[in-house]
């Protein structure tokens, strides 16, 4: 396979200018329809909720569905992803039918519909309706932290004339959440926790990508949001970690170069055939320029999907998928976080909570 060079985030001044971005200082568009939509690009509105009962609820609205067989080589087809775990194992889930000719998607701020289903916001509350057979819910999600993106959002893979790029913007990295969900006829409010992030490129992920770890969750005062990307071998694997932790609304760490990610105990997951590391550590240290250091641990207690993507794929492309090796892999999981504030010459703080993560797992282990 060719070398094509290393990934890196878009940090520098030039990036800014040419994104048409200011640094640290979020516009509404950001968070519009932002990829081209033809074929090779993909974007989607990701939200997830943690509610009152321990259930939790992912809603995803995207432009084309990329885990079909024709992946992000099709034109716009967006869909409309429901998603709802109950404590006692239940899971509903559901994906809405393409609608090709029936959607619109606002440039200028997050305002979208996919045939009766919505997704509105201003970076601070957004309101999401989606309606698909025999489930409806209403959400109002209201921002407790303030929108933010790593650098410019952007990461780069090569260079020239070839280069690509996925980028990634956590509208609302922590808010508080209103839901009416009716499923068969029975309705339930709840309230709880939720996220939202936004995110699109111009190339298939798994062209880009080995895979990612991506995390985030509430203790206490805290937030943090966590992901660490191995770039695909052709990228030199290059690794790209993502970090910010807020404490009551205000975010204190965000240098991803200060941090040290490391996980342990991995095991084969028996249904994906993905390494699975029951640990995952992320250590933000500035003690050297007179900041502070805060360690953020998850442990895993379940896995709550796992997806094999060639599971999508029928006929012919299955069987040339099959042939090429290709088994990438989604899983997600719960378990407990602890963040502990470990700053010398300060009173050692840790606090522990119930979190939510994910591992994307495009190359072979």
């Amino acid at each position: 396979m060719p070398r094509t060079g290393p990934c890196r985030m878009a940090d520098k001044p030039a990036d800014y200018q040419r994104l048409g971005l200011a640094k640290g200082d979020i516009a509404q568009w950001e968070d519009g329809f932002s990829a081209p939509g033809g074929p090779g690009t993909f974007e989607w509105w990701y939200s997830d909720y943690v509610l009152d009962d321990g259930s939790t609820l992912v809603i995803n609205f995207m432009a084309k569905d990329f885990r079909s067989a024709k992946g992000v080589n099709q034109p716009a087809a967006p869909v409309v992803t429901f998603e709802l775990n109950r404590p006692d194992g239940t899971r509903i889930e559901h994906t809405s039918k393409p609608h090709p000719d029936d959607f619109s998607f606002a440039t200028d701020r997050c305002d979208l519909r996919i045939g009766k289903n919505t997704f509105a916001g201003d970076l601070h509350t957004y309101r999401i309706h989606v309606d698909l057979d025999g489930i409806t819910a209403d959400v109002t999600l209201t921002g407790q932290v303030p929108a933010w993106r790593p650098e410019t959002g952007h990461i780069l893979f090569g260079d020239g004339d070839k280069q690509k790029y996925f980028a990634w913007l956590p509208s609302v990295p922590q808010g508080t959440v209103e839901a009416t969900l009716t499923l068969d006829g029975v309705t339930e409010t709840r309230t709880g926790t939720g996220y939202h992030d936004h995110n699109w490129g111009d190339a298939d992920m798994a062209r880009l990508m080995h895979h990612w770890y991506w995390m985030r969750a509430e203790a206490g005062p805290y937030t943090v949001i966590a992901s660490y990307i191995t770039a695909a071998k052709k990228f030199d694997s290059a690794e790209v970690p993502i970090f910010v932790l807020a404490k009551n609304g205000k975010i204190l760490a965000d240098e991803g170069s200060l941090v040290r990610f490391t996980k342990s105990d991995e095991q084969i997951d028996p249904v994906t055939g993905k390494p699975v590391a029951n640990t995952g550590v992320y250590d933000y240290d500035a003690t050297q320029a007179g900041g502070d250091r805060y360690r953020v641990t998850f442990r895993r207690q379940s896995t709550i999907v796992q997806d094999r993507m060639i599971e999508s794929l029928k006929g012919p492309k299955r069987l040339l998928a099959t042939v090429a090796g290709f088994n990438g892999a989604y899983l997600r999981f719960t378990g407990q976080v602890s963040v502990e504030h470990l700053t010398p010459g300060t009173v050692p703080e840790r606090l522990d909570a119930p979190a939510l993560w994910e591992l994307m797992y495009f190359g072979k282990h």
